[in-house]
């Protein structure tokens, strides 16, 4: 019985981990436009903590314009760069992805 017990729990195992790989934490950095107010940043990153599967969110203004920079850590399984992108620009603030910096 024992034997197969641990045959069941490998055999489980092995199925579960296709799923586990998938589920990954990654993160993305996007270029957040009109977001020149005191109270911008704060609604930026208000927002994107919000979204289902978003672990982290740093926002800042490199530039001291009206862009700001958001950083946001998500799991890939619950959410995705375009629908982070979609819920800043709902927001009134239209959003990309950043370019690589040259560099």
């Amino acid at each position: 019985m024992p034997r197969s017990m641990l045959a069941a729990a490998v055999a489980i195992g092995l199925l579960a981990a296709p799923f586990a790989a998938r589920a990954a934490d990654t993160t993305v950095v996007l270029d957040v436009h009109h977001a020149g107010c005191v109270l911008c940043g704060p609604i930026v990153k208000s927002t994107l903590a919000h979204v289902k599967g978003v672990s982290a969110v740093q926002v800042s203004q490199p530039d001291g314009m009206s862009d700001v920079t958001a950083t946001v850590t998500y799991n890939t399984a619950a959410t995705s760069p375009a629908t982070l992108i979609k819920a800043v620009t709902d927001q009134g603030y239209p959003a990309e992805l950043a370019k690589p910096s040259k560099g």
